[in-house]
């Protein structure tokens, strides 16, 4: 899992995998629009609040991200089953 987007029983806004110190960087430099992922682990989610501050490549960066992050942790036989190239 990469992304969690949010729902009427949580607040707007996409979960987005991240290294813990990136984390803490992006909450730092954008603390209005990035915040703890919410009910996630702290130290490895954030939540991109869509507040309109962001610009939408930045946020497709964030997401190209997190996917990246979360395939590289795949074993390499399950990476080629699934034809996914690093």
């Amino acid at each position: 899992m990469f992304a969690l987007s949010g729902s009427d029983d949580y607040p707007s806004g996409i979960c987005l995998k991240c290294t813990p110190d990136k984390a803490i960087e992006l909450r730092d430099s954008y603390p209005d629009d990035i915040l703890p992922g919410y009910h996630m682990n702290k130290k490895h989610w954030n939540t991109v609040l869509p507040l309109g501050n962001l610009p939408e490549k930045f946020i497709k960066n964030l997401i190209k991200d997190s996917y990246d992050l979360v395939v590289a942790g795949l074993p390499k036989k399950v990476r080629e089953k699934l034809n996914i190239s690093l």
